[in-house]
């Protein structure tokens, strides 16, 4: 698959996983292991998009860090992102294991607003090819 038309998947299903963490505000019904999930993947599919735009192969990965480092060694500021780090543990071990008592919850609304602009900013990329 062509790195745009792939760019263009991955970016689909970010925006899917973004749909579903736009209803899963409260943590009663969506704890954070659900929603922290759902918010890693759409990250993890943005930053893979974003690399199939310049070109470059992703990383069958969740590693968040090594995307983020791919992304910067081929020219691309990701230095609003860093703070993405902090869902790597939902991407496996969050889904198996539970939270300690002391985890802090995620900061739902601050979260969504950041993937939000993320996908937004593949997506412009996108536009422009």
């Amino acid at each position: 698959m062509a790195g745009h038309d792939l760019a263009r998947d991955l970016l689909k299903t970010a925006s899917s996983d973004l749909k579903a963490l736009e209803h899963m505000g409260d943590p009663e019904a969506f704890d954070d292991r659900i929603f922290g999930f759902h918010a890693q993947q759409a990250v993890e599919k943005a930053l893979k998009a974003w690399l199939n735009l310049l070109e470059q192969a992703h990383p069958h990965t969740h590693d968040l860090s090594l995307l983020l480092h791919t992304l910067e060694m081929h020219g691309a500021d990701v230095t609003t992102y860093w703070g993405f780090l902090d869902l790597s543990g939902y991407a496996v071990r969050f889904r198996y294991e539970s939270f300690l008592e002391d985890e802090e919850a995620l900061e739902r609304e601050a979260l969504l607003q950041d993937i939000t602009l993320l996908v937004e900013q593949v997506a412009t990329l996108l536009a422009a090819r």
